[in-house]
């Protein structure tokens, strides 16, 4: 995790309960990946090289850092396909926010200029820890993955569909739209096959599902993806968000005032609360 202002977020790692101070090794960027960070964390633990770390009460950041991509898989929840108007994929659909997306999951967001269709997807995000190009298969495409992730992927509607050109980015990129954390989990702690996800607005439960549920699998998504883009350490892949959303026509679109909440298991909880863009 990483905690602190905007900007002066310290590295943080916890282990068996006790939160240690990781600053040593930098921040959690892609070398921290790329160079084996989890393992060199638990050696620098076990050597007593580490401090502790007693605050509790500072602002949670992304726990990612300057990613080199944020990639998004669309619809791979079948019931979410249903409510979109669609049928579920035969193959994963794919789409880009920018990396300026990410925010600290408690962070304010403030609704995009001119937008009255912003909505809320909770959705389970992969961390990856070493690159992967041309996987042969979910096992290889599997040993990739870094860490797992908690992300809310804000999206806009009338950007996204209506003003789209034939592509999701538009609505999926204004600043800010991509709360993640409050941590990542290693891939070695958790198994993301069957976890819960769910979602509030203003504490109205809107979704609540199972990654079971998901078409495609993390392992599946990430062999995919390997074989059109080489992914890199620290990039995120966020795998899709189940049914419940403000897009069924079931809901109201997000407002200035409006909260709202996202959780996965053992992945930890944010709230983040809505305001109206100002020049």
């Amino acid at each position: 995790m990483r905690r602190g202002e905007p900007g002066r977020e310290i590295p943080l790692v916890e282990i068996d309960g006790v939160v240690w101070d990781a600053t040593p090794l930098g921040d959690f960027d892609p070398r921290f990946w790329a160079d084996g960070g989890p393992q060199r964390i638990r050696e620098l633990v076990a050597s007593g090289r580490l401090q502790r770390w007693h605050e509790d009460n500072t602002r949670f950041g992304a726990p990612v850092r300057s990613p080199s991509a944020v990639i998004c898989i669309g619809q791979n929840y079948a019931q979410h396909a249903a409510e979109s108007g669609s049928e579920p994929p035969q193959r994963p659909i794919v789409f880009l926010k920018t990396p300026n997306t990410l925010a600290g999951p408690d962070d304010t967001v403030t609704i995009a200029r001119g937008s009255h269709k912003t909505d809320w997807e909770v959705e389970l995000g992969v961390v990856i820890g070493s690159r992967a190009s041309y996987c042969d298969s979910a096992a290889e495409a599997a040993r990739h993955i870094g860490g797992y992730v908690l992300a809310n992927d804000l999206s806009e509607r009338a950007f996204q569909i209506e003003e789209s050109g034939g592509q999701w980015s538009k609505g999926k990129c204004s600043p800010g739209y991509m709360p993640l954390g409050p941590w990542v989990v290693t891939a070695d702690e958790f198994d993301p096959g069957d976890v819960r996800l769910r979602s509030w607005v203003n504490g109205e439960p809107r979704q609540d599902s199972r990654t079971s549920d998901m078409i495609f699998d993390c392992a599946e998504l990430v062999r995919d993806l390997s074989q059109y883009m080489c992914l890199e350490p620290g990039d995120i892949v966020s795998t899709g968000t189940p049914q419940g959303v403000a897009l069924s026509g079931r809901f109201s679109y997000l407002r200035p005032g409006d909260v709202v909440e996202v959780e996965i298991e053992r992945l930890g909880r944010q709230r983040q609360e809505y305001r109206e863009w100002r020049e």
